[in-house]
């Protein structure tokens, strides 16, 4: 389904989890897909392993399931992104590409059940941000979880495409995560949608 896509390969293939777990260790790809129920090792627990031993890998999770318990779950775990299997081979070659320019996957529907989910799990802004936002970090961060994408985010605040990658990159730093859509997580988790909206 991948191959002769312009700009990507695939540098390997697992038949469990645990295999996933150590051809990610060897290889430190850019990208994983894996699929939540896998033997050994199933989807989640492989996808927060990667997480924690490569950072710098995003991992997609593709199931058959729409629940938004495996949804939850995943994006806790780390994910980028939840497709289901029947996605087609265009959605999923675009969604590949925009989790590898660092882009979210989520979309409002999905904020909403997060927002439902966490709805009481969110702890003190104070104590778990290391420095604070700037009010225009803010703004770009209420569009970033809404799914924006930078330009966009450009268009609507009326500044450049360099000037809000610039601002992706302080608020990723300052959540203490390595892409957007953990960004999205994180700001829901943290309560911080309610001070933007």
């Amino acid at each position: 389904m991948l191959t002769g896509q312009r700009g990507l390969e695939v540098v390997g293939e697992a038949a469990n989890g645990r295999e996933a777990l150590a051809l990610c260790r060897r290889l430190q790809p850019d990208l994983a897909l894996i699929d939540v129920r896998m033997p050994e090792m199933d989807g989640l627990a492989t996808c927060r392993s990667i997480k924690q031993e490569c950072p710098a890998t995003s991992v997609i999770l593709i199931t058959v399931y729409e629940k938004s318990e495996y949804l939850i779950e995943a994006l806790k775990a780390g994910a980028a992104g939840f497709l289901l299997k029947d996605i087609t081979q265009p959605e999923l070659i675009t969604s590949i590409r925009r989790v590898l320019r660092r882009e979210s996957l989520l979309n409002s529907e999905v904020v909403v059940r997060l927002l439902g989910h966490l709805d009481g799990e969110t702890s003190s802004r104070e104590e778990l941000l290391p420095k604070q936002l700037s009010e225009r970090e803010y703004e770009v961060l209420r569009l970033l979880v809404q799914g924006k994408t930078n330009p966009e985010i450009a268009q609507q605040l009326t500044i450049s495409v360099g000037t809000v990658k610039i601002h992706v990159e302080h608020i990723l730093a300052k959540l203490r995560v390595s892409d957007r859509t953990q960004a999205a997580v994180r700001a829901i988790e943290l309560g911080l949608l309610r001070t933007t909206a």
